[in-house]
C-alpha cells in the first residue's frame, strides 16, 4: 500500500495562516527518506463565487500548489492533484474549460488526477452540495482522461458512508445511470475525525466493505482499486496526541487488511493548532510545524526498514515552544 500527505494548511475554512514551504519540505524529506511518497494537493473551481474564492484562496488564479513546481517531480514524490468543483450554479462548460486550464499548468507534474472531490456528500465546501455535480463527475472524468499524459491514473473520490444524513441512495442512483471507466475511486476516512469512536479498525473495514458494494451495485468493475485519498484523526478537540497515535495506527492497518491500494493522511500540519474544532488538528505537526507523537508513527509505517536507527535530534526551530 502507497502512503502520502497533504501538505497544505488548511482543513475546510479552518485556517490559522498560510503553509510554509521552507518547514515542510525537511519534514516531508524525513518522512519518504526518498521512498514513492503521493503527495495531495487541491485546485478549486467556484464558477464566480467572489466570496468562496477568496475564501479558499483560489482567486481564480490556479498558481497556489504550496510547493516549488520541481518539488512534486523529484525525491520519489508523485503529485495526486484533486479538481474541486464549487460552483453556485451548474455549469458543465465552464467546469471543462477549468479542467483545460489546470490540465494547461499542472499536467506535467501530475501522477493522480481526481475529478471532484466527494460528490455524495452534499455538506458546504463539499463538491456534492454544488448543483449539477453528477454531471461535473461522469462528463469531467472522461473529459479529463483525454487530457492527461500516459501513466496518468484518473479517479474520483467519495466520502465515507454519510447515515447520519440519512445515506447516500440519490447519488449512487444517479451515478449508476452513467456508467463511466475509472482508474480508482478514492475514500475520504474519517471514522473519529469529528467525535469519539471505540473502534476505528472496524469503522474502517465497514467503510471500504460498504464502497466496494456500492461500486458494484453502479456496475464498476470489482477489481476498480480503493483508494483511501483522505483519512485522519485530530490530536485536540475529543482526542489527545497519544489518542491520534493510536487510531492513526488502526486507520492504516484497517486500510492494509481492506485492500486499500493507496493511503493518503490528512495532514502533514494542524491548520490551527488553537482551534476548538477537530479541524484543527489533524495535523502530523503543529501549526508551527513542531512534530506530535504521529509524526514518527508515520514515518514508521512509510519507512518500516529503518524503525529501530536512532531518531534524528528535532532542530531548535522544530521543537515546541519552551522545550
Amino acid at each position: 500500500m502507497r502512503l502520502g500527505i497533504y501538505v497544505g494548511s488548511r482543513a475546510g475554512a479552518t485556517c490559522a495562516g498560510p503553509a510554509d514551504p521552507r518547514r515542510i519540505g525537511p519534514l516531508v524529506d524525513d518522512l519518504s527518506g526518498g521512498r514513492p511518497f503521493v503527495i495531495r494537493e487541491y485546485v478549486h473551481w467556484c464558477g464566480g463565487n467572489t466570496e468562496l474564492e477568496q475564501e479558499i484562496d483560489a482567486a481564480g488564479d490556479l498558481d497556489h500548489l504550496t510547493m516549488p513546481d520541481d518539488w512534486y517531480v523529484t525525491g520519489g514524490r508523485e503529485l495526486d492533484l484533486v479538481l474541486s468543483y464549487l460552483p453556485p450554479v451548474a455549469d458543465l462548460d465552464g467546469w471543462l474549460a477549468f479542467i483545460d486550464r489546470a490540465l494547461d499548468r499542472y499536467g506535467h507534474l501530475v501522477k493522480y488526477l481526481q475529478v471532484t472531490l466527494e460528490a455524495n456528500f452534499p455538506i458546504p465546501r463539499i463538491d456534492g452540495s454544488s448543483p449539477g455535480v453528477i454531471a461535473a463527475l461522469t462528463h469531467g472524468l472522461p473529459y479529463a482522461r483525454t487530457r492527461v499524459r500516459d501513466g496518468v491514473q484518473v479517479g474520483f473520490s467519495l466520502a465515507e458512508p454519510a447515515e447520519w444524513l440519512g445515506g447516500d441512495d440519490p447519488f449512487w442512483k444517479e451515478l449508476g445511470a452513467s456508467p463511466i471507466h475509472t482508474d480508482y475511486v478514492g475514500l475520504g476516512l474519517y471514522p473519529d475525525g469529528f467525535s469519539p469512536h471505540d473502534d476505528v479498525h472496524g469503522a474502517t473495514l465497514h467503510a471500504v466493505d460498504h464502497l466496494r458494494r456500492r461500486l458494484t451495485e453502479a456496475h464498476f468493475s470489482p477489481d476498480v482499486p480503493i483508494h483511501i485519498a483522505e483519512a485522519g484523526s485530530p490530536s485536540g478537540a475529543h482526542r489527545t496526541p497519544d489518542g491520534q497515535v493510536c487510531s492513526l495506527t488502526a486507520l492504516i492497518d484497517a486500510s492494509e487488511a481492506a485492500g486499500a491500494a493507496q493511503f493518503e493522511l490528512f495532514a502533514l500540519s494542524d491548520a490551527d493548532s488553537d482551534a476548538d474544532s477537530p479541524l484543527g488538528t489533524f495535523g502530523l505537526c503543529t501549526g508551527d510545524y513542531a512534530r506530535k507523537p504521529a509524526f514518527d508513527t508515520y514515518r514508521s509505517r512509510v519507512r518500516p526498514a529503518e524503525t529501530h536507527q536512532r531518531p534524528r535530534m528535532r532542530s531548535r526551530q522544530e521543537r515546541p515552544s519552551g522545550s
